[in-house]
């Protein structure tokens, strides 16, 4: 595992590190994997803090689910769920068990410009986009403004309708050509290169055969000379594999995620941060 560096907002810097665990903080009530669990502010920023006790360098909060045939949210809603967790997230000073202070970074995950844009006013350093800002037009300008990180994640169509029978003739080839010509968009909008990630986005537009697909070359996209960031965290792409409900798949999971590191994955976006911090210890000292 090389070490990975990640320059976010106002040139901080995350790294180096051999990996780096995106912990997901859903405040909505309809996730696929724990919707409802810690909506609200206070059960949200609880849940953010103990994500980061169990070492989560980023806290990513979204408040609208991006689960396929997920119903859309209004602006304002999403922006009543996430601005005050991520005020109450950048406020506090987490400490571990020995009193060590911790610095998660904090993520936004969103395809709306206003809500990216005030969920970095309030202290967010990475916008999380399964969009590459096509839903929202004026998020690009946003992240122009603000250089912010930013995952570039690939997709094929929207939430409602992703999986209604995604077809590719070679699925790497076109992901790739997808970020080169996404990649040069954002060189001319002004946002660094250093600044941007990339994400294959296991599970959006993709069926089970992509999927897999994806992941047997995941270090073709290694090509582009950016980090990969990794979801695929409890997705259902284990049960059409090993035919586990939404609550038996966290083992697939840690599997997963060790060879996705292996391959290459340098952030990895997990419900469960402890168990992922263990994998990735183990991947760092014998792979």
């Amino acid at each position: 595992m090389k070490d990975t560096t990640w320059i976010l907002k106002g040139g901080r810097v995350l790294g180096p590190a051999p990996f780096f665990i995106a912990g997901v903080v859903n405040v909505t009530p309809d996730s696929f994997y724990d919707g409802g669990s810690h909506a609200g502010v206070e059960a949200g920023v609880s849940h953010g803090v103990e994500l980061a006790r169990q070492g989560a360098h980023i806290l990513d909060v979204g408040g609208e689910s991006t689960r396929p045939y997920a119903d859309t949210v209004s602006q304002d809603e999403e922006l009543e769920r996430v601005v005050p967790v991520i005020e109450g997230l950048a406020g506090l000073d987490i400490c571990d068990e020995n009193g060590t202070s911790l610095h998660p970074v904090i993520s936004v995950d969103t395809y709306k410009a206003e809500v990216a844009a005030r969920a970095l006013d309030a202290g967010a350093d990475i916008v999380n986009d399964v969009s590459a800002f096509a839903f929202d037009p004026g998020l690009l300008d946003v992240l122009a403004q603000y250089a912010p990180g930013y995952v570039l994640m690939h997709s094929l169509g929207r939430p409602e309708d992703m999986q209604d029978a995604p077809r590719y003739d070679d699925v790497v080839d076109e992901i790739l050509a997808f970020f080169e010509q996404k990649l040069e968009t954002l060189d001319k909008a002004g946002l660094p290169k250093d600044r941007i990630v990339l994400d294959p986005g296991i599970g959006f537009g993709k069926l089970l055969e992509h999927n897999l697909e994806i992941l047997r070359n995941l270090e073709r996209f290694k090509v582009l000379g950016l980090p990969i960031y990794m979801g695929l965290s409890n997705k259902s792409l284990w049960q059409g594999l090993l035919g586990l409900d939404v609550n038996e798949r966290q083992n697939a999971t840690q599997a997963a995620t060790a060879v996705t590191a292996m391959k290459g994955a340098a952030i990895h976006r997990v419900h469960e941060v402890k168990f992922a911090q263990q994998t990735l210890t183990i991947v760092q000292e014998i792979a």
